[in-house]
């Protein structure tokens, strides 16, 4: 293993142990997805007889979780959840971040959006300027994928088809490359307004 990838997962760990300090006794736990939020989802089992149980982003987090010993609770039997930790693959001064690597944005904003409060967990590698460097992965549905496609060239992006993966939604992932994104939430909008597009992975508009 090179030193890097070691500082980065020393870095991924720390970010982990940290969050656990939110986390409230006899509360329901929004999970995120990804390599930081395993470790969270580690550090998680072991106080798990103290938690009521986990709101999941993903199959991926569901199939941890469980293993874990933690309870995956249903958000529609749950309401507003106290706290919800996840990652991101880029972050910006201003905390706005791009998520979506994973393949799980859709459901990471959903929960997100039911969370009080969303604690984001990242390692220094993952912090920018300007968001744009990672590509912007936007889910849509999969017949509206060129429609889509052409729409982000028009905003001055290279979407590139995820070919071979299926959303856990059921739906595709376009990732768009060569944006240097200086007006997030107003990108965030913008995306989110054509027609066919389930989500995109900027979370910027959220206070």
């Amino acid at each position: 293993m090179s030193t890097s990838s070691t500082s980065a997962d020393a870095g991924k760990r720390a970010a982990a142990a940290a969050a656990l300090r939110f986390v409230e006794d006899d509360s329901i736990v929004g999970v995120g997805t990804g390599s930081t939020v395993r470790y969270f989802i580690e550090g998680l089992a072991s106080r798990r007889g103290r938690i009521e149980g986990a709101v999941s982003s993903s199959e991926q987090s569901s199939a941890l979780l469980r293993a874990a010993g933690i309870a995956v609770l249903d958000l529609n039997a749950c309401g507003p959840i106290p706290l919800y930790v996840d990652g991101a693959d880029e972050c910006d001064p201003w905390k706005r971040l791009i998520k979506g690597g994973g393949a799980a944005l859709t459901r990471e904003k959903i929960v997100a959006e039911a969370a009080r409060r969303f604690v984001c967990i990242i390692d220094p590698g993952k912090r920018v300027d300007v968001l744009g460097r990672f590509p912007l992965p936007v889910e849509v549905i999969p017949m509206a994928r060129s429609l889509v496609a052409r729409k982000l060239v028009q905003l001055g992006g290279q979407p590139v088809w995820r070919d071979g993966v299926v959303t856990d939604n059921g739906n595709w992932i376009l990732d768009v490359h060569n944006l240097r994104i200086t007006d997030p939430p107003g990108l965030e909008s913008e995306i989110n307004q054509l027609p066919g597009v389930v989500s995109v992975g900027l979370f910027a508009r959220r206070p």
